[in-house]
């Protein structure tokens, strides 16, 4: 963060010290949630904390105005309990986190780009995996951006809050794909998967067509699939992928032959070795990214213990309003969809300020304006541009 930090910890604090406990949203049986804060500079984080009224959170936030703030996804009967396992943990919400740093060849350095893509997979996730294939209602289905680089889904559905992290391990492994044969899934029923592997084939013989006749894409594609095979979490068989690697592939797929040959019987080894990397690359060209928790290779969906960011709170890294989104909005595609870059926007100052980039090639926007550029150019922009760039670390303010 550059510029000290006590400016926008003060302006942080008049946003909730403008809130009243009617606008404040808090989760279904607040009494039994854990709570997180983050605060500005070098303090400890602050969790372990019970609230028992709507009252009472409001007057935290209120008096401290934190950088960040959290509540677990589980249900505790004693959430106050400074250790786990005395905390007597009753459950958790089931939880998808789509976080845009982890989409394949993209960088948040573009950061129109990767919301919009992030959203593209939060739709995708809950319209072709969570509603057709698990059978999960909207009823108990909560969307919403997460203040940063991507969205959350929450479901609270009572038949599922006592699932496992095994049980939702497999969930997720489903989405991803992992495990699944692609020759199983051909040669039986008609499934979901079945339909991805159909349209993914055609997906991933075009990339790969691009990559091989070296086109204008052939470096985003290449990119792309290098990102999918070796991600931060592991898929088997996909450990140390080569760019090399994909590159053999790609010229192989420029044989007609073989295509046609691909085309007749899914189960050839028509690209010799690498037909394994080939079905791999299908696969994961047609599931969900889910975000992992934090650092670790550990899936959020799978921990059962985890906090996610309050709604209605402002996300430290980026000033950003943590937002509810309807479902009726959550197709970038539909009549009416959800803009992060205007809808979220808690700072709506008239006053403009210089910013002066500290990182090149970086393109920002908020409530319609755009900033791109590179290290060393300066901008007059919008307070909430201001403390969007400063907060994450892309610019400083420059006297006039």
């Amino acid at each position: 963060m550059s510029g000290g930090w006590s400016r926008f910890a003060l302006r942080f604090s008049r946003y909730y010290a403008s809130l009243s406990t009617h606008e404040l949203w808090t989760p279904p049986r607040l009494r039994n949630r854990e709570w997180m804060f983050i605060h500005w500079g070098d303090k400890p984080v602050d969790r372990h904390r019970a609230f028992s009224s709507d009252e009472s959170l409001l007057s935290y936030l209120q008096q401290k105005g934190p950088h960040s703030s959290f509540h677990s996804t589980a249900y505790y009967r004693k959430p106050s309990e400074r250790k786990m396992v005395d905390k007597d943990w009753l459950g958790a919400d089931l939880i998808f986190d789509l976080d845009g740093d982890h989409l394949p060849g993209v960088s948040d350095a573009d950061f129109p780009s990767m919301i919009s893509l992030i959203q593209e997979q939060a739709w995708s996730l809950w319209n072709d995996f969570l509603e057709p294939e698990f059978n999960m209602k909207r009823e108990f289905a909560q969307f919403t951006f997460s203040g940063h680089r991507g969205f959350h889904i929450h479901v609270r559905d009572p038949s599922l809050m006592g699932l496992d992290s095994n049980a939702r391990r497999e969930i997720v492994s489903y989405i991803r794909g992992e495990g699944l044969e692609v020759n199983t899934i051909l040669s039986g029923n008609a499934s979901g998967w079945r339909d991805r592997i159909d349209i993914g084939t055609q997906s991933v013989l075009d990339k790969l067509r691009a990559i091989g006749e070296k086109s204008s894409d052939s470096k985003q594609y290449l990119n792309e699939f290098h990102s999918l095979l070796n991600p931060n979490i592991s898929h088997s068989g996909t450990r140390g992928v080569s760019k090399n690697r994909i590159n053999t592939l790609a010229e192989s797929v420029l044989s007609k032959e073989r295509i046609e040959r691909l085309n007749s019987d899914h189960n050839l080894a028509v690209f010799g070795k690498e037909t394994g990397l080939f079905w791999e690359l299908v696969k994961l060209d047609k599931s969900v990214v889910l975000g992992t928790a934090g650092e670790t290779d550990e899936n959020v969906t799978v921990d059962v213990k985890r906090v996610i960011r309050h709604l209605g709170s402002l996300h430290g890294k980026c000033g950003l309003r943590v937002t509810e989104v309807p479902y009726d909005r959550l197709d970038p595609d539909g009549s009416n969809p959800f803009n992060p870059l205007l809808e979220t926007v808690a700072f709506s100052g008239v006053e403009t300020t210089r910013i002066k980039l500290l990182r090149d090639d970086v393109t920002a926007s908020l409530e319609g304006v755009e900033v791109s550029g590179s290290n060393g150019e300066i901008f007059e922009v919008s307070e909430a541009m201001a403390i969007f760039l400063c907060l994450k670390g892309w610019g400083e303010r420059v006297s006039p």
